[in-house]
């Protein structure tokens, strides 16, 4: 398969894409990634152009969603964050979280946008 290209959105965040095919909604595609939040660093807040499910592997992770309540995530959770909402996720312990992101997506627009 070759090497996957890297998404890195924050010096602290890194995506590696695993798979990408289309979906049953037209326009829209699945993206399969790694997600790495690396000790001590925060993801940034930013944005889908759809939406992403996420499983936690490794580790514990913070995770900030516009208009909710901090949530502690831990190895074996999993969230979902609605196309366009802002979230931001913190790790603040001393080792890296590991997260397995499936985002459904729009095609032809990037994987994340920050967000202020």
């Amino acid at each position: 398969m070759g090497t996957s290209p890297a998404f890195a959105q924050a010096s602290g965040l890194t995506r590696t894409m695993v798979g990408k095919a289309d979906v049953s909604v037209p326009g829209r595609e699945a993206v399969v990634a790694r997600v790495e939040v690396a000790a001590g660093a925060k993801a940034g807040r930013h944005t889908h152009p759809g939406d992403e499910i996420s499983y936690v592997m490794d580790g514990e992770v913070t995770l900030l969603v516009d208009g909710q309540a901090p949530r502690i995530l831990k190895a074996g959770e999993s969230f979902v964050v609605p196309a366009g909402v802002v979230h931001d996720a913190h790790n603040d312990s001393a080792a890296p979280v590991k997260l397995l992101g499936v985002y459904v997506v729009e095609k032809g627009k990037p994987l994340a946008s920050p967000a202020p």
